[in-house]
């Protein structure tokens, strides 16, 4: 569904992507880890075409993202959700108002019908009645769960993960865990998660990629991962402070 071919990226003096390859399967889960400010979510911003390379190419059944115009992104991104690190809700508007946002945009749904679809998209989450609060209201995990009924709100065919357990205490992050398998059970999304959380990517993934230095250095099934001979690999999962890795 997804390749990521020789895509580079600069900004400024610093070059954060140096020829990222990486293919995604349809219906897959697929883990991105590596360490903070490696350019993790630099790369998911290409995939959703928030950003453009400075060369080097995105397709997405076949066709090169990089190429598109303003309304062809939009149309492209009607098929993908996205969960921002800070869950990224607008303060102004309260939780059904934030789910309805982008179908209020995109489609003609009645008023009715959009609360019913909100009301459905909060239940498979694990907030049904909340639909009223305002994001001062809610915890740090129920921000999370509600930037994620936002996400598939529009029934993504792609859902993009931006570190979306940093900063939640390990309960909620298991249960973080637990509602992204069960929405990739329900829905059949081809998932792509970016952290740093190795409980959780192992939680969770078909595969795994390990992305340092600008490239990805290593991908694999977890055991394929944990069995890896690579040195970043076993100083990344083992958190040991030497070795080829450098902190950035």
């Amino acid at each position: 569904m997804i390749i990521v071919s020789n895509v580079h990226k600069r900004f400024g003096p610093k070059q954060v992507l140096k020829g990222v390859n990486l293919k995604i399967y349809d219906g897959e889960s697929l883990v991105i880890l590596g360490p903070s400010g490696c350019g993790k979510s630099v790369l998911l911003k290409h995939i959703i075409g928030l950003l453009k390379p400075d060369s080097g190419q995105v397709f997405i059944d076949g066709e090169d993202i990089t190429t598109y115009n303003a309304n062809q992104l939009d149309l492209l991104r009607m098929r993908m959700g996205m969960l921002f690190q800070s869950a990224a809700l607008f303060d102004s508007l309260n939780v059904e108002d934030n789910i309805a946002f982008a179908l209020k945009r995109h489609t003609k749904l009645s008023k009715l019908a959009l609360h019913h679809l909100v009301s459905e998209k909060l239940e498979m989450v694990g907030l049904p009645g909340t639909n009223y609060l305002m994001p001062s209201e809610l915890s740090g995990g129920m921000r999370k769960r509600v930037g994620l009924a936002r996400a598939i709100a529009m029934e993504p065919e792609i859902i993009l993960y931006d570190e979306p357990t940093t900063g939640l205490d390990p309960i909620m992050t298991s249960a973080i865990d637990e509602l992204h398998l069960s929405l990739k059970e329900k829905l059949g999304v081809t998932s792509i998660v970016v952290t740093h959380d190795m409980k959780s990517a192992f939680r969770i993934c078909d595969r795994v990629a390990l992305h340092y230095g600008g490239q990805i250095v290593e991908i694999g099934t977890k055991e394929e991962i944990l069995n890896s001979p690579n040195p970043m690999v076993q100083q990344f999962i083992n958190g040991e402070s030497q070795g080829p890795m450098t902190l950035l």
